[in-house]
């Protein structure tokens, strides 16, 4: 077995080779190891929190697009009922419902090339925002996620500032009776 020892010393025995070779190799190892993984917590953070807010959106729109007035727990407006949900769903993410929008869109005529009218204020009448056939869009705007760890591109420069993340989900409104239509409430 041929053990390795430093240039220009004579083999005295084990505590006389390369004293510090250990500490350098490590330090030269760990500070990398460390950025990789504080890079690695960071993204996955923004992903978590995008997922959550996606999950959110998408669990109130499936929710909203079925509710009428007889369904078992629903009160008050469909419009606040819907936003409600998709604080409850986000996993703490979302402290209250100022952030999450509610529009409801006609469609336009089958074989039309028009666009989408926006219908949400559309409360009574023959035609409401949310009679069936019309989409419902759900979304969460502008969501200030902080940062966990402040990132750091230059020695002198550090960026603490939060990421900002935009959510949406819609869906047809399914075929409900008109005289069972929840109330729509105030969109957005």
């Amino acid at each position: 077995m041929m053990m390795l020892t430093c240039p220009g010393k004579r083999f005295k025995g084990r505590r006389q080779r390369c004293s510090g070779a250990e500490l350098v190799e490590f330090t030269m190892t760990f500070i990398p190891f460390l950025c990789l993984i504080t890079a690695t917590i960071s993204i996955s953070w923004g992903i978590f929190a995008k997922s959550a807010l996606q999950y959110a959106v998408r669990v109130a729109v499936r929710t909203g697009i079925t509710i009428t007035k007889s369904t078992p727990g629903f009160s008050g407006t469909l419009t606040d009922y819907v936003k409600n949900l998709t604080k409850t769903s986000s996993i703490g993410f979302l402290k209250d419902t100022s952030l999450v929008h509610v529009h409801y869109y006609q469609p336009p005529l089958p074989g039309s090339t028009g666009s989408l009218t926006d219908v949400s204020t559309v409360t009574s009448g023959s035609n409401p925002g949310n009679q069936a056939g019309n989409v419902m869009v759900v979304s969460v705007d502008s969501y200030s996620l902080p940062t966990i760890i402040p990132r750091i591109f230059k020695w002198n420069a550090v960026d603490k500032s939060a990421s900002t993340i935009n959510v949406s989900s819609a869906d047809l409104i399914e075929q409900i009776a008109f005289t069972d239509l929840a109330p729509l409430g105030t969109a957005p």
